[in-house]
């Protein structure tokens, strides 16, 4: 019998629902399912048909992290794999916001470690009421290395040392106070709402949406007058969007 995919890749017309598939697992992160998504944001990002795009898992849980069990070959004798999984996995983090189609995240369960950053890496993301974030690598004696940027940017520097050295874990509730998710939903229902986000902003000129979306991470790493200055450029360009592209 053929092994099942590790990812499940779905389109719903112009919305592809990218679909992490180790449930046994909570969908930890080996490194075939790594480069599996890797390889599928690419192919969504070039596929002109794909408007935008919902990551979410399968069975019970978002995504509980790195898979511990691969962590055993990962070692100072094979440096050479360390890098290449570290490559592989920061590369996979950073392709959420360089995407030119918005792509929102519908987490159930756990989203931990490697999982949260894939969470709130997507530009929007939709909690449902079972949802459970954290960062808990340090009480395995691990760093959360490579996701510490983009929880640094959503969050408040205090709140996000809390969570990577006491391993606190955030539910629902929480998620939408501290403005990680744009909206709570039923875990039967929350895959729905993700749609619908997805959906709306398929609706809207790809051109637009694709310079909106590389503008709003471009500034954000911009002194005030430069971003200004990005900022003009783009409404320039932008009188070009009408009636192209739709």
């Amino acid at each position: 019998m053929a092994e099942p995919e590790v990812l499940i890749v779905e389109d719903h017309g112009a919305v592809r629902v990218l679909r992490l598939n180790r449930p046994a697992k909570l969908n930890a992160l080996n490194t075939e399912l790594t480069r599996a998504l890797y390889d599928a944001l690419r192919a969504a990002d070039a596929d002109d048909a794909v408007r935008a795009v919902v990551l979410t898992g399968a069975g019970r849980g978002f995504c509980s992290g790195a898979d511990l069990s691969e962590f055993a070959d990962l070692t100072p004798a094979d440096q050479h794999a360390v890098i290449r999984r570290a490559e592989l996995t920061t590369r996979t983090q950073m392709m959420l916001q360089q995407l030119a189609k918005p792509i929102v995240s519908v987490v159930r369960g756990p989203a931990m470690g490697g999982g949260a950053g894939l969470a709130i890496g997507c530009d929007m993301m939709v909690a449902a009421t079972d949802a459970k974030f954290g960062y808990p690598e340090v009480r395995h004696s691990i760093v959360p290395a490579i996701v510490m940027t983009g929880l640094q940017r959503n969050l408040g520097r205090k709140l996000a040392f809390e969570l990577i050295s006491t391993g606190r874990i955030l539910d629902a509730e929480e998620l939408a106070e501290l403005g990680l998710a744009n909206q709570v939903a039923d875990p039967e229902d929350a895959e729905k709402a993700g749609l619908e986000i997805a959906a709306g902003w398929a609706e809207v000129n790809p051109l637009a949406m694709a310079a909106a979306k590389d503008l709003f991470y471009r500034v954000a790493d911009l002194p005030f007058a430069e971003a200004m200055r990005t900022g003009g450029d783009v409404n320039t360009i932008m009188r070009g969007f009408r009636g192209a592209g739709s």
